[in-house]
């Protein structure tokens, strides 16, 4: 019995159908309207063998010969290169296809991650494609579908066009920069040793682009950055990352500074990456190389608490410093006065006994 009926065309023919179209579309000539009808119906032709239907499963032999057709004629590099070409529904249905071969396995191996592997271009054009405002969330639904394989996570990874992302999660369009956050993060979180080899080696090239988003005027992007900082460096297969970030004094000081922003969620995205100091055994070495104005601007809103009706009153600011240093939940009941100094005086606070050897080691470091 035959796998098609007459009415239904064989891979190899939808293949040849759309790549035919495709190349009309590319020369932008006059029957353009037909042939993108025809690059239409070709897709859906085309999905329907990948995904089956809801009565049946896609056969595995028609799906076997589609993506060889695929792969042969060089189909899947035109669909993406072209892209911006094809209708709305048509560039859903390349994404569906793209991401439904992607996942195709034979046993152990998967012949799309292979095929991708060596032809790395492929995800080159799917990054690049946030340049291109029509077509930016199909691309980043695919590449992050790419970046689920570790072979191809790590072309992206060690490539040059990684660092393409610290300019495309700073684009005014909000749609496109949060998606493109979103597959940075997905590459910088989901292949843990792939992501700390790759840090170990690029260090300093890579957060000295990385502090240019904790500057970030948008607030989104600049949350977000400081928010991964903190997932990034708290994470156990990074230590080495997390012990050379702590051990450079420059980077207390901006954590220090965004303590004092004006927006509560950036300080408390600021808070889990300072806290991180109060850990290593070096936190009160970073602690003495720091200026004394800029410890002082750290305290200095325990002027604003010795004006309060209540002198025991603590702001959140002060408060969570307290819990950095000590690691631990502040106690209610045993409670001491403790002096605290600022610029031009001394002032009353109540504080956990605990944090009593805390503020002794802050006055020494003054």
């Amino acid at each position: 019995m035959p796998l098609f009926s007459k009415s239904h065309k064989n891979p190899a023919e939808i293949v040849k159908i759309l790549k035919e179209n495709m190349a009309i579309l590319e020369k932008q000539e006059k029957k353009t309207d037909k042939a993108s009808e025809e690059v239409s119906k070709s897709l859906q032709a085309m999905k329907e063998i990948l995904c089956g239907t809801t009565d049946k499963e896609p056969p595995t032999e028609i799906v076997a010969q589609l993506a060889q057709e695929l792969y042969n004629s060089g189909l899947l590099v035109t669909l993406i290169a072209n892209l911006q070409l094809i209708d709305f529904e048509g560039k859903k249905d390349v994404s569906q296809i793209f991401n439904n071969i992607l996942r195709r396995q034979i046993g152990t191996r998967s012949p799309t991650v292979e095929y991708i592997s060596a032809h790395p271009h492929i995800l080159f054009m799917l990054l690049k494609g946030y340049e291109t405002p029509n077509i930016a969330l199909r691309c980043g639904i695919m590449l992050r579908e790419c970046i689920r394989h570790e072979p191809l996570a790590k072309i992206i990874l060690f490539s040059e066009q990684f660092r393409d992302f610290f300019k495309y999660v700073e684009m005014s369009t909000f749609d496109i920069a949060s998606d493109a956050f979103a597959t940075f993060k997905d590459l910088l979180t989901r292949h843990k040793l792939l992501v700390a080899e790759f840090l170990e080696q690029n260090y300093d090239v890579i957060f000295e682009d990385y502090e240019k988003l904790l500057h970030s005027e948008n607030y989104v992007t600049k949350r977000q950055s400081l928010k991964l900082l903190g997932e990034l460096i708290l994470d156990r297969h990074n230590f080495a990352i997390m012990t050379k970030y702590i051990s450079k004094p420059e980077n207390l000081k901006l954590m220090m500074n965004l303590l004092r922003d004006k927006s509560p969620n950036i300080q408390f995205e600021a808070f889990h990456v300072f806290k991180v100091r109060s850990k290593a055994s070096s936190f009160w070495l970073g602690l003495r190389v720091v200026s004394q104005v800029a410890m002082r601007r750290m305290l200095q809103v325990t002027k604003y608490t010795a004006s309060r009706q209540y002198p025991g009153y603590l702001p959140q600011t002060l408060r969570s410093f307290y819990h950095v240093i000590l690691g631990k939940e502040m106690k209610k009941k045993k409670v001491l006065k403790l002096y605290i100094k600022t610029k031009s005086r001394w002032c009353w606070h109540c504080a956990s006994v605990q944090t009593q050897f805390a503020f002794k080691s802050i006055k020494k470091v003054w």
